[in-house]
């Protein structure tokens, strides 16, 4: 099954890079990207995503807080919180709302086993 996966990330080139990435594991799923939390948030709400792949440091609203919202509206979709910044309280952060950290630079393989773990967990909600 084919999904569609929201990048945010106020760095159009750090968007551009997880896109290619996700392109490369899965290129039948489809891509929307946002800038900030407030692009983000739009999307969603006029075309919605399965999947979110979220900037931890990003103006206005963080990833963090971006994920809490998400977890708490969508509470069954899969989110990742992308970060160079891989101190221990950014990561247990972002788990205590419900996301899973990947650190930057995003390799394949970190991708790779987040989105496998997403379709698992989308498969099993959808059943």
């Amino acid at each position: 099954m084919a999904y569609k996966v929201l990048i945010v990330d106020d760095s159009k080139l750090a968007r551009m890079s997880v896109a290619k990435a996700l392109s490369g594991l899965q290129p039948a799923w489809t891509r929307v990207e946002a800038a900030n939390a407030e692009e983000a948030s739009a999307i969603l709400a006029d075309q919605g995503a399965d999947i979110a792949l979220l900037d931890f440091n990003m103006p206005g609203r963080d990833g963090l807080e971006l994920a809490a919202e998400l977890h708490a509206t969508y509470p069954t979709m899969p989110i990742a919180i992308i970060s160079a910044n891989i101190q221990d309280e950014v990561i247990a952060r972002a788990r205590a709302v419900g996301a899973a950290f990947l650190a930057k630079p995003l390799t394949p393989q970190a991708l790779a086993e987040f989105l496998s773990g997403a379709q698992l967990r989308l498969r099993t909600t959808a059943a």
